[in-house]
Formats: C-alpha cells, sequence, structure tokens
C-alpha cells in the first residue's frame, strides 16, 4: 500500500513507511535549510558524514548544555554529565570509561534468561527487557522498579517531549540515582546506557518483529541486520552549530539547528556504512548490546508462538519526534 509523503522529516518519523519520502530527500533535497522548521536537514550519506564529524556542529546548544525543563531536578545533574550529551577535552576520556564498562558485558546470558523469565508479549519483552539485562549486568537489585522508572525517565530526554512526560522523568531521576546509591558521572552514564537502550532496543525488536510478519520464512539475524539499516529504531538525531563556518558546501551559522537524517542516509546508495548508531566523537557503542537483547527477546517470542500476522495488523508508532518504535498489540 502507498501512502502520502509525511509533511516533514520529524512527521517521517511515525509515518507508516517514511522511506519513499526519504529516498526523494535523498535525491532532491539532500542537504537544505527547512525554514518552516527552523531547522537544517541533512539527509544524504555525504551531509551526514560531514554534518557527525564537524568540529563546530556540537550535540547541544552553546546557550543551552542542559534543557531547560530540566533544571533544578535530579535529571539536570545526571543529563550534564552524559558522555552523549557533552563535548570538549572531558568528553573523550569519559567516553573511553563507558566504552571500557559496556565492553566488560556479557550480555547473552542474561538476556536469554530474562526473555524467558518475562511475560512472552511483544509489549513486555519490548520494553522491560532492556531494562531487565542492563540492570542485572550493573548490578541493580530491584529490576521491576528499575523498568518503571526508566519508562519514566526516557521520554523527558526525547525532543518534544510534554511537560507531562518531563515533570515524570524530573522525579524519576532522583529514584534513578537512588537506586544506584551513587551520583556521579559513571552512576549519570549507567542510567544513560539504560534510557538509550530504552528506545533502540524496543524499535528494534518491535521493527523486527513486523519485518519477519512480512517475511515469515526469513532468517533473523540477518533480518535483525536489514532492520537496523532499513526500518531503524532511532531515525534522527540532532546537531548545533557552534561557530559559522562550511560543512558539506554549505554555509551555516553560529546558533544554527540541523537535523541528521540516519535513516534516509543509511539509504543512500553512496553509503559506506551503516548510520543507525551515529558516527563521530558522539557514535553510540551500544549496537551490539541492542542487538544481543533484541535477538534473545524476539526468539523468546518466536518460541512462545506469537502470532506475527495478528501483531502486523494493528500497528501504530509511538509519538516520537526521533525513534521509530511500535506498539505492538496481538
Amino acid at each position: 500500500m502507498s501512502h502520502p509523503f509525511p509533511s516533514d522529516p520529524i512527521a517521517a518519523v511515525t509515518h507508516p513507511d517514511p522511506y519513499p519520502y526519504y529516498e526523494h530527500l535523498l535525491a532532491e533535497r539532500p542537504f537544505e535549510r527547512v525554514e518552516r522548521l527552523g531547522l537544517w536537514v541533512a539527509a544524504s550519506a555525504e551531509a551526514v558524514t560531514a554534518v557527525l564529524t564537524s568540529e563546530i556542529c556540537r550535540v547541544r546548544p552553546a546557550a543551552e548544555p542542559v534543557p531547560k525543563a530540566l533544571l533544578g531536578s535530579p535529571a539536570a545533574d545526571i543529563f550534564r554529565q552524559l558522555v552523549r550529551m557533552t563535548d570538549g577535552p572531558g568528553q573523550q576520556a569519559l567516553k573511553s570509561t563507558v566504552h571500557t564498562t559496556l565492553d566488560g558485558f556479557d550480555a547473552a546470558g542474561p538476556s536469554r534468561e530474562w526473555a524467558r523469565r518475562l511475560r512472552p508479549e511483544p509489549a513486555e519483552i519490548a520494553i522491560r527487557l532492556p531494562a531487565y539485562v542492563i540492570g542485572s549486568l550493573l548490578g541493580v537489585e530491584d529490576l521491576p522498579r528499575l523498568a518503571e522508572l526508566v519508562s519514566d525517565f526516557a521520554p523527558a530526554l526525547a525532543p518534544g517531549s510534554s511537560p507531562e512526560q518531563v515533570e515524570r522523568g524530573r522525579v524519576a531521576a532522583g529514584h534513578l540515582l537512588q537506586l544506584f546509591r551513587e551520583d556521579d558521572a559513571i552512576t549519570a552514564n549507567k542510567i544513560g546506557f539504560l534510557f538509550q537502550a530504552y528506545d533502540s532496543t524496543a524499535g528494534l525488536i518491535g521493527n523486527t518483529l513486523l519485518a519477519l510478519a512480512a517475511h515469515p520464512e526469513a532468517d533473523l539475524d540477518q533480518t535483525l541486520r536489514d532492520v537496523v539499516r532499513y526500518d531503524p529504531p532511532v531515525q534522527n538525531t540532532r546537531r548545533f552549530v557552534a561557530q559559522d563556518g562550511v560543512v558539506a558546501g554549505r554555509a551555516l551559522r553560529e546558533g544554527d539547528a540541523v537535523l541528521v537524517l540516519l535513516a534516509a542516509a543509511n539509504r543512500d546508495p553512496a553509503a559506506e556504512r551503516i548510520f543507525t548508531f551515529g558516527l563521530g566523537p558522539h557514535a553510540c557503542p551500544g549496537e551490539t548490546l541492542a542487538v544481543t537483547i533484541a535477538q534473545a527477546g524476539i526468539e523468546a517470542l518466536l518460541e512462545a508462538g506469537v502470532d506475527l500476522r495478528s501483531l502486523a495488523g494493528n500497528v501504530t508508532y509511538r509519538p516520537s519526534a526521533n525513534s521509530r518504535i511500535p506498539t505492538l498489540r496481538v
């Protein structure tokens, strides 16, 4: 079934089929200023690579290193220490520590164990499994409570979050710090693992289940790899220009914002890599972890006999400006 193009690249995230639109942008508007959105939009592999690796494109606006809505709360304390939300000389040292922690995770066993122990329902697995697996690897004892808190905290940090979501996140952040019993940069980034996995793994599980519903004979490993590239859970990210300069042939000005269409760049015939987990100093180190958790969850659901055909007939997407996460109902 064909669908009309989404109204813009943000609406594309939850559109039934945004990919013809992304391909149109690749062909016609690979890197342009969209005045109605107040953003530059980078779609091509060349433009996305240039923005994500540019020294003048930062992960947060210079005037607002922490979202104003989070200030005065534990959520702000966590946010300002996140390696994925900071730039500058200390970022790389902290990132090295984060990588070391992730490299020490052996997630295969815990992923299979918790996938078998949770209720074999798509929504339960997609939302709770990442928190249970990562929480157990981090030594958290109250995993049900952890999963609830992450579900409250993660939406507060997303672009376009509502005042209600922000307030729940502000409250949840304090409880998360209490759960870890520490309040430092390492703890903040442990919580960062959890909220990054919340969206990316849930989307990866949901989108892979839908792909299997369309092609039930397909190999799971290959389908997961295809979904990572062609129906990714994280569709876009943002960068903010710290000083005037030229990026991918465009003159950008200090204060400009760039919407980076990872999902479009993945489909660029000129792409030499997959952009789903980013590139450059803020590339996400959790790809292997997300795929491991997702595969265990999907295998458990398939073994339990989840009705993929029924699942595919009830698809809507969670409201989001950057994450493509189906709300799965059987």
